[in-house]
């Protein structure tokens, strides 16, 4: 199995180098990643908005190592709305993070990652969106639903993400799917253990389901993260049977990975937003996108080859 060795790549100092050196790596990155500058997203929001698609914008970067940092990344959620609002562009975009930007693994991290979304939060809504809490490996999930909840009390559209591999996640579905809630659920693109996580594509996918299932059935807003064609069919069906209308659940697809059907699906009637990562620290982001599917890695080797 490629994906847990490219996972591990992921954190790999030399891997970075050798990637970012790598004569073909910048055509792969420019399909799963927007662009370095808000300036140069813009466009591709206003294009979506123009197709009926929404987008969630990830500024890229998980390596905080100090609080300057962190604040650095929470001032570019701040330009970034700033631009959304003066653009009229807010209801059309929401914010995704990782509290890892925030200084979450830093001494006193937990309070740190609150203290820098709050602004962020606070923000989006004053433009009329939101933020949604990436889910990053299983030790930082406690501390990232502490937050989400604190955040919910003030600004109750925030929302969070479960991720279908983890043992844990039925559970965490059940207590999030109340009313108000948002909740993304993805398979997952961390390595992690076999004690924590389910192992098998199979299993994962059918933990997938389960957990789908029990937000049709609940009272929140589900939001479907998967390229998956099978499991795309299964929770429009399992929305159908829980008599949910199109704008009362949505699918989410990262930019640059099957686009015609972002497009097929916003046709149908579907809400379908893209996830839309831009910035400099581009390389963990990356790394993931090309564990997840082998496609991704063949186009990427390919790349190499021809520029070599």
């Amino acid at each position: 199995m490629l994906g847990p060795v490219i996972l591990a790549a992921s954190r790999s100092d030399k891997m970075r180098r050798f990637i970012s050196a790598a004569p073909g790596t910048k055509q792969v990155v420019d399909r799963f990643i927007a662009g370095e500058t808000v300036d140069q997203v813009v466009p591709i929001i206003e294009d979506a908005a123009g197709k009926g698609l929404e987008v969630t914008l990830d500024v890229v970067g998980e390596d905080i190592t100090t609080p300057e940092q962190a604040a650095a990344a929470r001032d570019a959620y701040l330009e970034l709305i700033g631009r959304l609002k003066d653009l009229g562009l807010g209801t059309k975009a929401e914010m995704s993070v990782k509290l890892s930007m925030f200084g979450q693994s830093l001494d006193g991290g937990h309070e740190l990652a609150l203290a820098n979304v709050r602004p962020v939060v606070e923000a989006a809504a004053e433009i009329g969106t939101t933020v949604t809490l990436d889910a990053e490996d299983h030790t930082t999930l406690d501390s990232m639903f502490a937050i989400h909840e604190e955040l919910r009390k003030d600004h109750p559209q925030t929302g969070c993400v479960i991720q279908a591999y983890l043992f844990r996640t039925e559970e965490d579905a059940r207590r999030l799917a109340d009313a108000g809630s948002r909740v993304r659920i993805v398979k997952g693109a961390y390595k992690e253990p076999a004690s924590v996580a389910y192992q098998d594509k199979a299993e994962i996918d059918k933990a997938y389901v389960r957990i789908l299932r029990i937000l049709m059935e609940g009272e929140g807003y589900p939001m479907i993260g998967s390229h998956d064609p099978r499991l795309i069919a299964i929770a429009q069906e399992l929305g159908r049977k829980a008599g949910r209308k199109l704008d009362e659940y949505e699918f989410q697809m990262l930019y640059g990975i099957r686009s015609d059907e972002h497009l097929r699906l916003a046709a149908e009637g579907h809400r379908m937003r893209v996830y839309t990562a831009y910035g400099t620290d581009w390389y963990g982001y990356f790394m993931r996108r090309l564990a997840e599917k082998p496609a991704n890695l063949l186009f990427f080797g390919r790349s190499i080859l021809t520029k070599g």
